[in-house]
């Protein structure tokens, strides 16, 4: 098991203090389809010693996942990033399913240990903003999917590019009106049986998971061979209402849960995501840079402790 990092700044500093707490992989958010934008990005991480390993967030498929006017022109854009990917081997192309809307939460300053600001999610303040045009039915979704998949998988074996889907976050349908298809274990069974193919994967976002109410240690013994990347967070509630927590605090057994990873095989790259915000900080909330080198040293911890007992 590897762990990365996503660099927020992303810059010369940051990426150094990744290399200083013992990351070795970065996960590098889109920066543009052709070689040409990704190369730079790799060169200055491995000028640190580091491999920029996944690339995640902000690709531009809306038209994909709900079926609009521009979907041939962003599938094209979508493949044409995996053969880049492929041509600097990069290993994993993590995407999500989320019509409409990325990560949501209703709050960022929720007071946690310390005093440090948390993030929450609570169903009924997100109804209260009103309904969002555009949505369509999960049976369109699914269909749209299946095309997707149908498309991308041959580009991405052919260049050895693995694909991991990242549960709706929340994992709540209908959200604002807008139904959701990945919001629930069975979705990633109906995935992985809707292609069979090795590029076809999830990305186990543990604190979606938990949000859904399942064992963690279990799911990810359940998925284990088609997890192809992992975020390690934890929150405290259900779908509905959530608060972030620090990763040592939470409800998860974190250390068993190490130990199914390990059992499962899985030797791919897991980064901490989303952190609550400590003294002094200012930055992107979920990204700011000490809850994560908290969150490296102790996910180093676990992986060394499962590695002696498994």
């Amino acid at each position: 098991m590897r762990i990365g990092m996503v660099v927020t700044p992303f810059n010369a500093e940051n990426i150094q203090l990744a290399s200083q707490i013992g990351v070795t992989d970065l996960v590098v958010r889109y920066p543009g389809s052709r070689v040409e934008d990704i190369e730079p990005l790799c060169v200055q991480v491995e000028s640190q010693g580091l491999k920029v390993s996944v690339v995640e967030g902000y690709l531009p498929m809306d038209h994909v996942v709900l079926g609009g006017d521009n979907r041939t022109v962003q599938l094209e854009n979508l493949k044409e990033l995996v053969r880049s990917m492929g041509a600097l081997n990069i290993g994993v192309l993590c995407y999500n399913w989320m019509g409409l809307t990325d990560w949501t939460r209703t709050s960022f300053e929720v007071p946690g240990r310390g005093g440090a600001m948390c993030s929450e999610f609570d169903a009924r303040q997100m109804e209260a903003l009103g309904l969002l045009d555009g949505g369509i039915s999960r049976q369109s979704q699914w269909d749209n999917l299946a095309s997707f998949l149908d498309e991308i998988l041959p580009v991405a074996e052919e260049e050895g590019v693995a694909l991991a889907m990242h549960p709706d976050d929340p994992p709540l349908s209908p959200l604002r009106g807008v139904e959701r298809i990945m919001t629930h274990p069975e979705a990633f069974e109906k995935l992985i049986e809707l292609a069979p193919s090795s590029a076809n994967g999830i990305c186990f976002c543990q604190g979606n998971f938990a949000a859904m109410g399942v064992d963690i240690p279990a799911t990810i013994k359940r998925f284990g061979p088609f997890i192809n990347f992992v975020h390690v967070r934890d929150v405290r509630g259900d779908r509905t209402r959530f608060v972030e927590t620090f990763h040592d605090e939470g409800p998860t057994d974190m250390f068993a849960s190490m130990c199914s990873y390990r059992e499962s095989s899985f030797d791919g790259v897991m980064r901490p995501d989303h952190v609550p915000v400590l003294v002094g900080e200012e930055g992107e909330s979920g990204y700011t840079m000490l809850g994560r080198l908290f969150a490296v040293g102790y996910m180093r911890g676990l992986i060394e402790a499962a590695e002696k007992v498994v």
